[in-house]
């Protein structure tokens, strides 16, 4: 069914005649229902003056009713006709940032609507605020999150290397209710661990190293992402130690700050200056954190380019 509460916030953000969202998951989160075209044109047409329609193709056919309006077409159909149909020539037309080139382009030389404006965020935006039940569904997956990472940690045996370790997640994932992974895992020992995006390998696990687990899962549809460091039967050296422990004061202070009505900027500031303050500002190259839901990485970063 067409969520119309949703629906109303986006309506409120357009600044044109309609807007053509083309993003399976944007579509899941205003129809709740998902829908995975492949290489097929998948559209929801909304708008403030019209009847919002899912444009699809009729292979992916629906058995039940759905509640929104509904233009099916084939792969001998054409799809700017199809568009045609349903947006007027004089009209404004946005659409979301995946519109590929293939569909997006032959829509600009027919000139199917007067003006196209790119890369609405209308719907991210506003899927940024997350209701009630997102909440209490993104804290279930986090808690299914923690509590694999305490079976994880007990696939940290002598011998063993990143690839095995990594082999064994999803089955624990799914043990404890999880669907997928929501992104792939990093398992990654000693030197590797300073690799953000290590992917793993047939590194074996040795005395001493530095163990990094960065892993997520996806429960009831929503996604988890968490990353911790362990350290392998010896205690870390003094400098290991230090850094250590100069993250988790930037992480718990800006955690700290973190209500309502204070700037996504000032967050990172705040764990930013203590990296720095603490010598190794030069170090910190990405962003404090990143927005999270049915997708790991959504729009909006706790960055302090963005001065919300």
């Amino acid at each position: 069914m067409l969520n119309q509460t949703r629906l109303s916030r986006i309506l409120e953000k357009i600044n044109t005649d309609c807007l053509l969202i083309t993003d399976p998951l944007l579509i899941a989160y205003l129809c709740e229902k998902k829908i995975e075209p492949g290489e097929r044109f998948l559209g929801l047409l909304i708008g403030k003056e019209i009847t919002p329609v899912l444009v699809l193709n009729r292979l992916f056919r629906f058995d039940e009713e759905i509640g929104i309006e509904t233009e099916y077409y084939t792969d001998t159909d054409k799809i700017t006709d199809v568009l045609k149909k349903l947006i007027k020539p004089e009209y404004s037309l946005e659409v979301d940032k995946i519109l590929p080139a293939k569909f997006l382009i032959p829509m600009m030389e027919e000139k199917i609507a007067s003006e196209f404006k790119l890369g609405s965020l209308a719907v991210d935006k506003t899927r940024a605020v997350k209701e009630a039940k997102e909440q209490e569904l993104m804290r279930a997956a986090s808690h299914v999150n923690d509590m694999a990472m305490a079976e994880f940690k007990k696939l940290i045996k002598p011998e063993i290397t990143e690839i095995e370790v990594a082999s064994q997640m999803l089955t624990i994932y799914q043990k404890l209710g999880a669907m997928a992974f929501s992104f792939e895992p990093i398992v990654a020992f000693g030197k590797n661990a300073a690799d953000p995006h290590h992917m793993p390998d047939n590194t074996v696990l040795q005395e001493g190293d530095t163990v990094l687990f960065d892993v997520g899962c996806v429960a009831n549809g929503y996604c988890s992402d968490m990353t911790r460091t362990f350290f392998y039967k010896k205690y870390p050296s003094s400098e290991q130690a230090e850094i250590y422990n100069l993250v988790r004061q930037a992480n718990e202070s800006a955690e700290k700050y973190c209500q309502a009505g204070v700037r996504l900027c000032d967050i990172d500031a705040v764990a930013r200056n203590i990296i720095t303050q603490g010598g190794y500002g030069d170090d910190f190259t990405h962003h404090l954190g990143h927005f999270i839901g049915t997708e790991t990485h959504e729009y909006g970063d706790v960055s302090k380019h963005l001065q919300i």
